[in-house]
């Protein structure tokens, strides 16, 4: 499939209708070079208000078509993508920069969320009540929120995409998509698939493409009714405090710090195949990233030499290449960040053992980081406060499980957390006051779909996934029924 800047030139999709948003041009970089991959255009104030007023118009009769109709349509979204998977990962590899092979697990991932979602269409249940009175009913029906503005990332926006629209639509809601302006490529072209091959009612799908305005007008806009958006803690923030004007509701996923416990009698073998996994995947671009490592004294040295050891054997390079384990980073701005992190390390006084953040030299332009392994941290240390998102691994000594968990729990962050242990009482206490929406035991990174997908504290509210997180896209409505 050709990436041509006129191919991509219709980035406002409104009512079954493609045509140039009214904004100005973003450019779409190509991670391995910095080159101009594609431009779209930015949606205005106009263009989004012209999507959501689309979205409501068609949502009203979408809700009453019935839920195995709708089941149906998402299912059909299902194997369109199924059908177009290597084209759509090529896309999405060359634009976000991650491994072909990763891509295509994202693709799947993406209609494995339609797949699960779909399966709700004859499940969605409300409850029937006895009434107070003589004669009398109360029915608590679940009914869909509305028009649901979804605010996609650039590091899975094909995945995340799906994990928005599959519970949307199944529940009875209509979507206006904003993806991100680093990564709107995949989205754009899925939007474009579906209008051309399949018959989902106009309306029910919108896209407005864009960056600021586009996702400021979103939230700003009293025809909004849910805002579910992935991205940064602080963007989540504003968005939350904008949404209060019309007290919409919001659904945030917003990062993390993930701490790694690796325990005195942990299987190395297990553990450290498994932490290179969670911090290198997608660059170390993912939110659920194992993002610091603390290891018992006792074992320290053992786990640094072979972790070390490790990640100097992964391949680094181009996305389409066979055999490639971690492309380049998303953008220049995610490499400034990785570098920025890995630099203040340094000033801070931690032992930088393997340094890959000046990896553009051997590879030329592009937004290109090796594997990076930081030790001698501290707790305080901004490396092990901040959220670096990309491949560096910085290893702190700990000396007690009391001292593990203290510092795991001393984050900002509360989404995704790893235990490597083999002792029962170890695990079962760690799950007990680890204040993380997900932990991971004995294992790598990768939620599934019909799970729990959910922060604490500022990674977040709402969460995803699962019954509850399509439960989020709907609300209660309560009808007394008198009949004495």
């Amino acid at each position: 499939m050709s990436t041509t800047t006129e191919q991509f030139a219709g980035s406002r999709y409104v009512a079954g209708e493609w045509s140039s948003a009214g904004g100005a041009t973003v450019d779409v970089f190509d991670p391995t070079d910095g080159s101009v991959l594609a431009r779209v255009n930015e949606g205005t104030e106009a263009d989004v208000k012209a999507a959501l007023s689309a979205a409501r118009a068609a949502q009203r009769d979408w809700a009453r078509t019935p839920a195995p109709e709708r089941g149906a349509h998402i299912r059909a979204i299902a194997d369109l993508i199924r059908a177009e998977r290597e084209p759509l990962a090529k896309l999405l590899s060359r634009e976000v920069g991650k491994p072909l092979s990763e891509a295509l697990g994202e693709v799947d991932f993406a209609e494995a969320y339609l797949r699960y979602n779909a399966e709700w269409d004859r499940r969605l249940e409300g409850e029937i009540l006895p009434g107070d009175v003589r004669g009398e009913t109360i029915h608590l029906l679940r009914v869909p929120v509305g028009v649901i503005a979804a605010i996609c990332p650039w590091n899975f926006p094909l995945a995340v995409l799906c994990r928005k629209i599959g519970p949307a639509l199944v529940t009875g809601n209509t979507v206006v998509v904003k993806p991100s302006e680093v990564s709107p490529l995949s989205t754009i072209e899925l939007v474009r698939l579906i209008d051309e091959r399949l018959d989902v009612p106009k309306g029910v799908i919108n896209v407005v493409a864009g960056a600021k305005v586009t996702g400021r007008a979103l939230v700003d806009s009293p025809l909004t009714s849910l805002i579910s958006f992935t991205g940064h803690r602080d963007t989540g923030k504003g968005i939350m405090a904008a949404a209060s004007k019309h007290l919409t509701r919001v659904s945030l996923e917003l990062g993390g710090k993930a701490p790694a416990i690796v325990w005195r009698d942990a299987d190395l073998d297990v553990t450290i195949p498994a932490i290179v996994q969670a911090r290198h995947a997608n660059a170390g671009q993912v939110c659920t990233s194992a993002e610091r490592v603390f290891v018992h004294r006792d074992i320290v040295g053992e786990f640094t030499e072979r972790y070390v050891a490790a990640v100097s054997q992964l391949t680094v390079g181009a996305p389409s290449a066979a055999g490639t384990d971690m492309g380049p980073l998303a953008s220049a701005a995610q490499l400034e960040k990785v570098r920025g992190a890995v630099e203040t390390a340094r000033g801070e006084g931690a032992e930088v053992l393997l340094d890959g953040s000046a990896a553009d030299a051997s590879f030329g332009p592009g937004y290109w980081v090796s594997p990076t392994v930081v030790a001698g941290v501290r707790r305080d240390m901004r490396i092990m406060v901040d959220e670096t998102f990309g491949p560096v691994t910085p290893i702190m000594a700990i000396d007690s499980l009391d001292e593990a968990l203290d510092v795991a729990n001393d984050s900002r962050y509360g989404l995704s957390a790893y235990l490597f242990s083999r002792d029962y009482p170890t695990v079962m206490r760690t799950v007990d006051e680890l204040d993380f929406g997900e932990i991971y035991i004995n294992r790598t990174l990768g939620e599934s779909v019909h799970a729990h997908h959910t922060g604490y504290k500022e990674s977040g509210m709402g969460g995803e996934d699962g019954k509850w997180g399509m439960l989020r896209y709907t609300q209660i409505k309560t009808a007394y029924h008198h009949h004495g």
